[in-house]
């Protein structure tokens, strides 16, 4: 079953550039991934600190396999000192 996932991102104002090079760099090698269907980063156009990722996964499968990544993981790193928040992650599926 395909898994439909939407994050949110919020960076401090005083790291929001590098956020975005990393954010960036996920989209250039998570779209190289089999199980990817769809990866599209979007930032905010009031607040520009703001990152939305709207994802689509083949598989749950796949979706693990991405999280284990070493580019998911160097942005894990960054969560606590340059985010103003811990990610939102929204997992969902279609029902109509």
């Amino acid at each position: 079953m395909k898994i439909y996932l939407t994050a949110i991102i919020k960076a401090k104002e005083e790291h929001q550039a590098e956020v975005l090079e990393v954010l960036q760099n996920m989209v250039k090698e998570t779209r190289k991934e089999e199980a990817c269907e769809l990866y599209s980063l979007h930032q905010g156009t009031e607040d520009k600190n703001q990152f939305v990722f709207y994802e689509i996964w083949k598989s749950k499968e796949g979706l693990e396999y991405h999280n284990q990544q070493p580019y998911i993981q160097a942005f894990g790193a960054l969560v606590d000192e340059k985010l103003q928040e811990k990610p939102h992650i929204y997992t969902t599926h279609i029902i109509s």
